[in-house]
């Protein structure tokens, strides 16, 4: 059957494309792993021993490694997962050795209006629908871990008011005087569900639980997965879970998860997830897919787990981060690459004529609203203005010591003249560029993008991080606000303010990473202001401290840790023939 995304939906051409698609023992023979070191779930997916794998690759060379990111995107999203699977493909076409790293989609946007984050057209990641929902359970193991600690929290709640203290020392528990007004975490799920954000809980009885103000955040903004995304094996996941700060004392104490006695169990929770899971493109190239955290609210990365094992399987090793180049590939410069030791040899923005329109004045853009003219015919002036926007992400990328490919994902209603002025801007300031078709031709479409990172590849660069941990914290967050978001300073609430001066006399943040949480539909923390803003500041409404995953946190702008559902959410359209037992609807 010949796969044609113009007349199929994404759905189809996975479903078509799973018939033809190697089993996962073949798969990963091909790509060098070893029998004991495959852990099949099922004919078409597997995870991998990362402790076996990497004991016995220790020696071998490291892959060129590869980062893709994008310019700031419309809220459709510019298609920088399909990108980086049509990359893989490419690079396959040119008879590289090659493998893939990308995150596992959340349920929330599955199911709501960004779609499951599988690539789309020719260039997907397969088999879809286990991809889609649920997986291997990383994200139901995740849940039940983040869930448990607030389980243990509120339950010695409950104990610690309707005990004294020689009841409590009966039961070998020492009163932590938890306050209910200090608690750090909510309760998690994996999907959007605003009206669970703000809830009060234990109401009734004393034996029906504390009685406080609690609430709900989506599974992929839960330290547990941030933990996930930057442990290094499963030593270091046990401790990074003992150091979570689940809520305060009322003096102001930590009560962490060791406190609470519940970290050795949360790990259990954590033991089969912490192995990286392995699927493959339309066209046969291994790709794990491996945590899912976001990147406007958390670290944005797929695992370094997953990389450490990909880099010495390969040639080329390419991995995606979310969102733009102000916050996905900040987090994988300055966190993710200071965290593994692993550094980039090329870097792709992913640019598209429609967004670059959108960034130089054209109409708002909204998922489920047909685009207007602008976006579906020749408009040079608006491209030429809204290249501020991509100029921004190239200059950003440059500041870490690497020469950007910028990748125009090409769109059947883009022209000539639009994408030459945009290969043009990129060739002037310093990138490679190349335009890439994968959605349309998969791999085939995807050459002249493979031929220019293996061209970036080759070229010598000088990485380098943004800031030292030594660096004071708000020294680090201006560094980030000016050098990397283009603002023209930092402006701290009260509360930001006192938080960051203890934390900087504290020698717990000279440890402790720059994790910032901000829009990912702007430079600046306002989503509505478009292009390259300039003439702003950053306001810091909070600072969160994550000593699990290693992050301090600093929140810029309204950002929720729970995300809304839409009006016209996937679900509606989501729907299996009883027939097959197949998944239809998908995307």
């Amino acid at each position: 059957m010949k796969l044609d995304p113009t007349k199929m939906k994404d759905w189809e051409v996975a479903e078509a494309a799973e018939e033809k698609m190697k089993p996962v023992g073949q798969l990963a023979e091909e790509m060098g792993l070893q029998g004991d070191e495959l852990i099949p779930m099922g004919h078409k997916l597997a995870k991998v021993d990362y402790i076996k794998a990497l004991a016995r690759l220790k020696d071998a060379p490291e892959a060129n490694y590869i980062d893709v990111t994008a310019i700031t995107p419309t809220p459709l999203g510019e298609g920088k997962t399909t990108t980086a699977i049509g990359l893989i493909q490419g690079l396959g076409k040119i008879n590289k050795n090659v493998v893939g790293a990308i995150r596992q989609p959340s349920g929330g946007p599955t199911f709501n209006i960004k779609g499951s984050a599988a690539g789309g057209g020719l260039a997907q990641c397969i088999p879809l629908t286990p991809f889609s929902i649920r997986l291997t359970g990383d994200i139901d193991s995740i849940t039940n871990a983040h869930n448990l600690a607030m389980v243990a929290l509120t339950s010695r709640m409950q104990h610690e008011r309707n005990y004294d203290d020689a009841r409590l020392a009966k039961s070998h528990l020492k009163r932590l005087d938890i306050d209910p007004d200090s608690v750090q975490m909510k309760w998690a799920m994996d999907f959007c569900a605003q009206s669970l954000r703000n809830i009060r809980i234990g109401q009734g009885g004393k034996m029906d639980g504390f009685e406080m103000d609690s609430g709900f955040q989506i599974t992929v903004s839960s330290e547990v997965m941030a933990i996930l995304a930057v442990a290094t094996g499963l030593k270091d996941l046990r401790e990074r879970m003992a150091r979570i700060v689940v809520a305060y004392d009322k003096k102001g104490n930590e009560v962490t998860a060791a406190d609470l006695e519940v970290d050795g169990a949360m790990t259990a929770w954590m033991v089969d997830a912490i192995n990286p899971n392995l699927l493959q493109t339309i066209e046969g190239q291994p790709v794990f897919v491996h945590a899912g955290p976001f990147a406007n609210i958390a670290i944005g990365q797929s695992s370094i787990i997953a990389d450490m094992i990909g880099t010495k399987l390969a040639d080329y090793h390419v991995t995606e981060s979310g969102f733009g180049a102000d916050i996905g590939f900040e987090k994988f410069w300055n966190l993710k690459c200071r965290m593994s030791g692993l550094t980039p040899n090329a870097v792709v923005v992913v640019a598209t004529i429609r967004a670059l329109k959108m960034h130089g004045g054209g109409p708002t853009v909204k998922p489920g609203v047909p685009l207007t003219e602008e976006y579906t015919t020749e408009n040079l002036e608006l491209v030429e203005k809204g290249c501020e926007n991509l100029l921004a992400c190239i200059e950003i990328v440059k500041k870490s010591g690497v020469r950007p490919v910028v990748c125009v994902n090409s769109f059947y209603t883009d022209t000539k003249a639009e994408i030459e002025l945009v290969r043009k801007v990129a060739e002037q300031n310093g990138a490679l560029a190349a335009v890439s078709e994968h959605w349309l031709k998969g791999g085939d479409g995807a050459v002249e993008l493979a031929e220019a990172v293996v061209q970036a590849c080759d070229e010598k660069n000088n990485f380098k991080l943004l800031y030292e941990l030594e660096t004071p914290l708000r020294q680090r967050i201006e560094l980030i606000a000016k050098e990397v978001y283009g603002a023209d300073g930092v402006e701290y609430s009260d509360e930001a303010l006192e938080k960051a001066k203890a934390l900087e006399a504290d020698p717990i943040s000279k440890t402790l990473g720059t994790c910032m949480v901000k829009t990912h539909l702007s430079l600046s923390h306002d989503p509505d202001i478009k292009g390259r803003p300039s003439g702003w500041m950053l306001p810091i409404r909070d600072i969160l401290v994550y000593k699990g995953a290693g992050f301090i946190v600093p929140v810029a702008g309204a950002i929720k840790l729970m995300p809304g559902t839409a009006s016209n959410p996937a679900f509606r359209r989501i729907d299996v023939d009883v027939e097959t037992a197949k998944v239809q609807g998908l995307f």
